[in-house]
């Protein structure tokens, strides 16, 4: 009967690891890291200034490590099979880039261990950030054939100033609602 279906699937998901709500925050997330891809600002080098990080920093510092791992995974997924959610509405496997999975995972866990130890948080952010430059750099320097330190003029001089302000806003933003979100809070 659908009634026996119904309490299947009711047991079912209480015994999956993610609860309905963890789907729903994850693709929330998602969504709005899609939407600000599409925040961009051509710079000279041909590396767009986006909003990317920002969402990335925002769903690390409200759903922690595990939740905004996943998101930022659904989001690539999403761009690699084609849907323009990537920068400038674009879509498609080449067009993919950025660890944005792994620098979500090490803000989210520097954002969940910030009470565990002094400065945990501000050394996570930082260390997500550097992974993002690292390999942002070296994808660069792998499509254009260029030199090391011409990936870091385009890819990470330039953004220093609004990578500082982006996660300064990401992290008080992102603690905010963290603290009114009760299943949030840890």
């Amino acid at each position: 009967s659908i009634m026996s279906e119904m309490q299947q699937a009711a047991v079912a998901a209480k015994k999956s690891k993610m609860s309905v709500r963890d789907i729903c925050y994850a693709g929330l997330f998602a969504a709005v890291i899609a939407v600000m891809a599409q925040i961009s600002i051509p710079m000279p080098m041909g590396v767009p200034m986006t909003m990317q990080t920002f969402a990335i920093t925002l769903a690390a510092v409200v759903l922690g490590s595990k939740l905004s791992t996943i998101s930022s995974l659904i989001y690539i997924i999403m761009g690699a099979v084609g849907l323009p959610v990537l920068a400038n509405f674009s879509g498609g496997f080449d067009k993919f880039v950025g660890p944005f999975p792994l620098m979500a995972f090490i803000i989210g866990w520097g954002a969940e261990h910030r009470k565990d130890f002094k400065g945990a948080y501000v050394i996570a952010l930082a260390v997500g950030t550097v992974v993002n430059y690292v390999v942002g750099v070296a994808l660069f320097c792998a499509v254009a054939k260029a030199s090391v330190a011409t990936g870091i003029t385009a890819c990470v001089l330039p953004f220093i100033p609004t990578a500082i302000i982006k996660a300064i806003l990401a992290s008080v933003i992102g603690f905010a609602i963290r603290e009114r979100v009760p299943e949030l809070k840890k």
